[in-house]
């Protein structure tokens, strides 16, 4: 006796589309046809299409099924290859989960980076822009460093957040001064960022570049310029060097 498409696909526990999907893809061979036209299924392709659904549930793509077929690889090494890419989602939703659990309980807004729920409060929103944008372009040491670095230095950031966009040449001197001695501090701890924000490919700085001069207004772009200079000088010169400007 043979079957219809349609009753081989409730067989199957599928559609009929998805069976004219696996013969237009190379999946299900085509069945014969009866005098009339109509296609004639056979047990052989209820039990392919019974294989190809048992492979689908255990996570593995329609491409990689199409593989299995053609390369020869033994059933055992693509469930070995399952489970490593289900061992691997397994750990990528328990640290979303961990993150989400790290949200919840500090009650954090949604611009709040990765790891930067607990010192979220002493972010500006700005701040915090930066921040993801360069998880996107550190490694994951620099990123740790940057946390490291939120958590622990905010010495001058009230000054700095406070600063006007026409503030005058003397306060933004003074506030530059202020934050020379916390990046100085940074630099020693931190080495890699005497050049740029901690792990940032160099291909990516100008990215970062151009957030900050978007995301602060003129005057803190400024601080941070001569904050910059005033940290990778000789400490000794820094303060005449600041009066003489």
């Amino acid at each position: 006796m043979a079957w219809s498409t349609r009753r081989l696909a409730d067989l199957a526990g599928t559609t009929v589309k998805t069976v004219r999907h696996y013969h237009a893809i190379g999946l299900l061979e085509e069945p014969a046809r009866a005098a009339n036209g109509y296609k004639q299924y056979g047990t052989s392709h209820l039990v392919r299409l019974l294989q190809i659904a048992r492979l689908r549930e255990l996570g593995m793509p329609l491409s990689s099924v199409a593989e299995l077929e053609t390369s020869g690889e033994t059933f055992t090494q693509t469930l070995r290859t399952l489970d490593s890419r289900l061992a691997a989602s397994i750990a990528h939703h328990q640290a979303l989960r961990a993150e989400i659990a790290d949200l919840l309980r500090h009650r954090s807004d949604p611009d709040v980076p990765v790891g930067f729920a607990d010192v979220a409060d002493d972010l500006t929103p700005a701040d915090r822009a930066i921040v993801m944008i360069s998880a996107r372009v550190v490694d994951e040491q620099g990123l740790q460093d940057m946390r490291a670095i939120a958590a622990h230095h905010q010495e001058a950031d009230d000054a700095f957040d406070e600063l006007a966009a026409d503030a005058p040449a003397d306060e933004i001197r003074a506030v530059a001064a202020r934050l020379a001695p916390v990046l100085r501090t940074i630099h020693e701890q931190y080495p890699r960022t005497r050049t740029s924000p901690p792990g940032v490919r160099r291909t990516s700085l100008q990215d970062v570049a151009q957030a900050v001069t978007e995301l602060y207004n003129p005057a803190q772009v400024e601080v941070l310029r001569q904050a910059y200079r005033l940290a990778t000088e000789d400490p000794e010169g820094s303060a005449e060097d600041t009066e003489g400007q």
